[in-house]
């Protein structure tokens, strides 16, 4: 058996950018579920409004939701991944992070989805009140 130094294999398992191969780096992978998270919001929240509005009096109530929302998902969305990208090499891939990074992956997908269901409904109810 070949006696191969440690620090050969590590750098045969290590990516270009100094990260080991399969590696956690939340700062990557909290980006990433900002794009994710943000691509669904936006098909769903068109999905969601364009069936209040096949039903609407022309009013311009579900134009006006798109609007807000649209300008507030972005900057909670770069909130979450400013968070995140301080972080130096070495934190990005500390396991003790992992908690801490479930709960804001959460928070992004149940925004992600609750959000335009719950605008509209919102929009809906000020629109039969009005």
């Amino acid at each position: 058996m070949v006696d191969v130094p440690a620090n050969s294999l590590a750098r045969k398992r290590a990516a270009p950018d100094g990260h080991a191969k399969g590696a956690i780096d939340y700062r990557k992978r909290i980006s990433d579920h900002v794009a994710f998270a943000l691509l669904v919001y936006t098909g769903l929240h068109i999905f969601v409004t364009m069936g209040a509005l096949k039903t609407g009096n022309g009013n311009i109530l579900p134009y006006f939701s798109l609007i807000v929302l649209v300008a507030a998902i972005i900057p909670a969305c770069r909130w979450f991944e400013k968070r995140w990208e301080g972080l130096s090499d070495v934190e990005a891939g500390d396991p003790a992070l992992a908690g801490a990074f479930r709960r804001d992956v959460a928070m992004i997908w149940a925004g992600a989805l609750a959000l335009p269901v719950i605008l509209t409904l919102f929009a809906k109810a000020m629109l039969a009140l009005f």
